[in-house]
């Protein structure tokens, strides 16, 4: 079969499942009977919110990349396809998504209708500002295509050309509101080109304020395709820029290999940039792309060494994650993390901030949850209306956007909470309280408690929204609110299974539940892996 006669089939299959979709979704919407979709993964950690009879559409056949275009620098690809499975299709057209998610397992529909940006997103902004064009089952069971339209109205601009573009509030409403608006059923995601290495260079700053003056200089260099920082200490920071190069530097030795931090004996990333910069102001790596995109898996940043603070017994060493390497990929710890119970009391949460606030936020972490390391991330901001998270410069009005910075800080939070339900929901609490009051966001991804009155007053009230649900019939579906929120008297009250309680059944539950899953595999095949030249 011919590249044209396979891309044909593949599309024919994406519209008869759509067609089945759309004819289920439209029998709900008759009797006006709410649904949530089955994606058959998740990267979420907060806990599951099914209330009632409220009915499943599975959409998880919908795992395919239909097709990549190197003329058009594009490709189509429907929801479920996760980043490692998207860059594998994409490399060997010399193509790239310009912003992939640094965990292999998230989706491309779980980028768009939830959050992501990651370290490339100081320069090409969330995941959903690469999207040309999303397909979407609306809630009445009509399939409609949406074009995004920063994207169309540039290209119109550049052929001379202005107007509105048709639905481009549901592209905007969409992204970020957790598949409230509508289900995505394929998305067109903007390509750029791909090049073999990343020029790595690690900084070491000395004190927090340093490091968030050295992101910000950094986004403003042209030359850096990627930033990100890691905060080990009030005293150890290291800001992380890449470039993409093709080529090994002509003075490198003859036996110097690229560096590489998918493979058992590999180290894991964060860990590679604590040794790097201990003795040593800065310092260079040169990293396959693939390797360098997914340099966080292998530990889910150091969320893994939590694993070995929770099994005390096992030492936390290099023999010791070379022989559990299957089990400390991020896929498996989502399934690890679900299983045991464990993320009832484990921190997981991004915060995006204003550059002004960020070092007083991070005392407050230090002082009041003693989680170290922190990510920093730069990101573009998005002004609202939006889902996406978006920050208020202190002495500022949020409706005010020509006083607003156009970029923002992302300061990821993950470790150990407090043990006991009613002290980890009000520190939760205490810490939203805090976020707020500093003119920060958080993502929707995690543990979510804000009372409804003050989630809609941080989203710029409930009205953009509600004409949206009544515009393309969403109206009896779950609102944002519905789908995030953690009921903070219930979770306080809640106890788990007195046997998953004790230490250490639930960690070897939940690692019983990861290996049933058998995702080990994926990584152990995965395409994207450095082989040598």
């Amino acid at each position: 079969m011919t590249g044209a006669n396979t891309i044909a089939a593949a599309l024919e299959r994406h519209a008869t499942t759509v067609t089945r979709l759309s004819s289920q979704i439209s029998s709900l919407y008759s009797s006006r009977l709410p649904y949530r979709i089955f994606h058959g993964s998740t990267n979420s950690t907060r806990p599951p919110t099914q209330k009632g009879n409220t009915k499943f559409v599975d959409i998880s056949s919908l795992n395919n990349v239909l097709s990549v275009d190197k003329n058009t620098k594009t490709a189509l690809v429907e929801p479920n396809v996760p980043m490692d499975k998207l860059v594998e299709a994409t490399l060997p057209h010399g193509l790239v998504p310009p912003v992939v998610m640094e965990f292999p397992g998230i989706t491309a529909g779980g980028g768009f209708a939830g959050t992501a940006g990651e370290s490339s997103s100081f320069r090409h902004g969330f995941f959903d500002d690469t999207v040309r064009e999303v397909e979407m089952v609306l809630g009445d069971g009509s399939v409609v295509k949406v074009r995004n339209p920063d994207i169309a109205q540039a290209e119109a601009k550049a052929k001379g050309v202005t107007g509105q573009v048709e639905k481009g509030d549901l592209f905007r409403g969409a992204a970020g509101a957790v598949g409230t608006l509508g289900t995505t059923t394929l998305l067109e995601v903007q390509l750029m080109e791909a090049k073999k290495y990343v020029k790595t260079e690690y900084k070491r700053a000395s004190s927090v304020a340093e490091a968030i003056r050295m992101v910000r200089e950094e986004t403003q260099k042209g030359d850096n395709d990627y930033v990100d920082g890691i905060l080990f200490s009030k005293d150890h920071g290291v800001v992380v820029t890449g470039k993409l190069v093709n080529e090994l530097p002509a003075s490198a030795p003859d036996t110097q290999k690229p560096q590489t931090f998918s493979g058992a004996w590999d180290p894991w990333f964060y860990l590679h940039c604590q040794e790097k910069t201990a003795k040593a102001r800065q310092a260079t790596d040169y990293v396959p792309l693939a390797e360098y995109l997914f340099r966080y898996d292998r530990g889910g940043f150091w969320v893994g060494a939590a694993a070995f603070q929770y099994f005390s017994w096992v030492p936390f060493n290099r023999l010791t994650r070379w022989f559990l390497d299957d089990f400390l990929h991020t896929r498996m710890m989502y399934r690890a993390l679900h299983g045991s119970g464990e993320s009832a009391r484990f921190v997981v949460q991004d915060i995006a901030m204003p550059f002004e606030t960020s070092e007083e936020f991070i005392d407050y972490t230090s002082s009041s949850l003693g989680i170290w390391p922190l990510w920093l991330c730069p990101l573009k901001r998005r002004a609202p209306p939006t889902f996406h998270p978006h920050t208020t410069r202190p002495g500022t009005s949020a409706s005010d956007q020509s006083k607003q910075d156009d970029m923002m800080l992302n300061i990821g939070v993950w470790g150990w909470g407090p043990d006991k339900p009613a002290e980890f929901v009000a520190k939760n609490i205490e810490l939203e309280d805090k976020v707020r009051e500093l003119g920060g966001m958080k993502w929707f991804y995690a543990h979510t408690y804000y009372q409804q009155d003050k989630f809609w007053e941080m989203y710029g009230g409930k009205g953009w929204y509600d004409a949206l649900r009544k515009k393309y019939h969403a109206e009896h579906l779950p609102t944002v609110w519905d789908k995030i929120h953690v009921d903070a008297d219930k979770a306080g009250k809640k106890q788990r299974h007195w046997l998953l309680a004790k230490k250490p059944v639930g960690g070897f539950y939940g690692i019983w539940k990861s290996i049933r899953s058998k995702d080990y595999f994926l990584h152990r095949r995965a395409g994207w892996k450095w082989k040598g030249e």
